[in-house]
């Protein structure tokens, strides 16, 4: 049966950063079968529709093919060849990342599936080597009997790899005591964009000479693909409390963010979720979230058990000051491992609410929250779409989810439009554009509203450095000069800062 004619759905600004391939395509397929046997390589139609996009769903187009490697010498081998074809390529995980940095138009995609070994965990110097296809949680699991765990937690952490971790600098709830990807990350092998292998970092912590591991974390695939990971791992806290505050408005929750971080305590992670959150997920979790409160804070202390009741009890005392309708700890662990279940799982259970969410991870400053939130209600109702808020309260990470169905008319128009003014309103109070989701090809048109042209350039020339003939998971990340469209239909962003 013959397939249908394929077309990208890319937005403007996508379709300007990623144009078609001009690279010999068909004497890469040709190297392909010849370098891989046919269950380790992809390439008919109907089969990369899986490939086509990310968990961001706005832009979809299908690869030209995608091979599954075994080895980082088969990782390489791969990258010459598509060197020697002049055809992009780019490395793909788990496809949960939020910024379409995984579409991969006419392109060749390397798929770490087959690279998800833990080769080496080494206890006494708390350091495990992983391949970049290992998924989060497994990390932490297979750890676990040693007291140590691997800190870093995205909520997508049953799903999403170290690699694509790596690549995106992935924060979570607990990133605000214990950091985000790159505090965790002490070297690691990758394959450069023209095929070499190198090392960059070791197991010794402040080696000298540039940070290249620093670098590369949070390049977003556009410097390499790292093909062995050394993570550092964490010990297990002694003790752990995890703490419910119920609000009956945001700017109460809010209020609560604040007085908890005045305190001379540093909780493990500060959640707040909204209540079309709570509502949907407690109709899937029933983990005693109040179906009529504004927002909750899920607050959790850890550390040595001494410490513990203190630390709660501060926690405590800072939601009261704050106005809290009322606040209970989790009596055991299986009910402070339902409420992270209901956090963890929020993004997934909001498709109960509709078929589609787009979301956003600008970074605000804490002081700001009651008034970004509030002019997010007013964009919401402005837009005629509904957007939840469930997200890193701690941080400042907002993550509002814009939710709506694709098969409505004019519905993707006003999920653009929101997400316009969304972003007009972090820049407006002196945010940043992404705290962990990354820039991928969904925020390239904004990246100039928050970096000047000289910043831009300098980031450019970084990137030129690792990646000079562009192949690497091209159009990612860094604007290209001269094809970097207005957002909003030309309107330029409010910039506060």
């Amino acid at each position: 049966m013959k397939s249908r004619a394929y077309e990208p759905v890319l937005t403007p600004q996508a379709e300007q950063a990623l144009p078609p391939v001009t690279g010999d395509k068909a004497g890469l397929l040709a190297d392909l079968e010849r370098l891989l046997p046919p269950d380790r390589r992809v390439t008919h139609q109907d089969d990369l529709f899986a490939y086509e996009c990310d968990a961001q769903t706005l832009d979809r187009a299908l690869p030209l093919a995608v091979v599954f490697p075994e080895s980082t010498a088969e990782v390489s081998t791969l990258v010459k060849a598509c060197n020697a074809r002049s055809i992009p390529f780019l490395a793909r995980g788990a496809g949960t990342g939020l910024s379409g940095g995984a579409v991969a138009r006419e392109s060749l995609v390397l798929s770490t599936a087959r690279l998800n070994r833990i080769l080496e965990v080494d206890v006494p110097n708390r350091q495990a080597w992983v391949e970049p296809g290992v998924v989060n949680m497994h990390l932490s699991k297979a750890v676990a009997k040693h007291n140590l765990h691997y800190a870093p937690d995205p909520s997508s952490q049953y799903a999403c790899t170290i690699g694509g971790n790596v690549a995106e600098n992935s924060g979570g709830p607990h990133t605000l005591k214990y950091g985000v990807t790159t505090n965790h990350i002490l070297a690691l092998e990758v394959v450069l964009p023209d095929g070499t292998v190198t090392m960059m970092g070791g197991p010794v912590a402040d080696l000298p000479g540039y940070d290249l591991t620093g670098v590369f974390v949070g390049s977003e695939g556009t410097f390499g693909i790292a093909t062995r990971v050394l993570v550092r791992l964490t010990p297990l806290p002694e003790g752990v409390k995890t703490i419910l505050a119920i609000f009956n408005t945001v700017v109460d929750a809010c209020q609560g963010v604040t007085q908890i971080l005045a305190r001379s305590i540093l909780p493990a992670a500060v959640e707040m979720i909204d209540q079309k959150t709570l509502r949907a997920v407690e109709k899937y979790i029933h983990a005693g979230f109040p179906l009529d409160a504004a927002a909750v804070l899920l607050v959790e202390v850890d550390g040595l058990r001494d410490d513990l009741e203190e630390q709660a009890a501060a926690v405590i005392d800072a939601c009261r000051a704050a106005n809290v309708r009322d606040v209970r700890l989790a009596k055991d662990d299986a009910e402070r491992m339902k409420l992270w279940k209901g956090r963890k799982q929020a993004f997934g259970v909001l498709g109960r609410l509709a078929p589609n969410y787009y979301t956003h991870d600008g970074v605000i400053p804490r002081t700001k929250l009651p008034e970004v939130l509030a002019e997010i209600a007013r964009i919401e109702e402005r837009n005629r779409v509904m957007i939840a808020n469930v997200f890193h309260a701690g941080d400042g990470n907002l993550h509002p989810v814009v939710l709506y169905d694709e098969r409505e008319p004019g519905a993707i128009e006003r999920v653009r439009k929101a997400s316009d003014e969304i972003l007009a309103v972090v820049a407006s109070v002196g945010g940043g554009l992404s705290g962990e989701h990354g820039i991928g090809i969904e925020k390239l048109a904004y990246m100039k509203d928050f970096f000047g042209e000289a910043d831009l350039a300098e980031m450019r020339k970084i990137r030129d450095v690792f990646n000079p003939r562009g192949l690497c998971n091209p159009g990612k990340a860094i604007p290209t000069p001269g094809r970097c469209i207005e957002p909003g239909g030309g309107k330029k962003l409010p910039v506060g800062h």
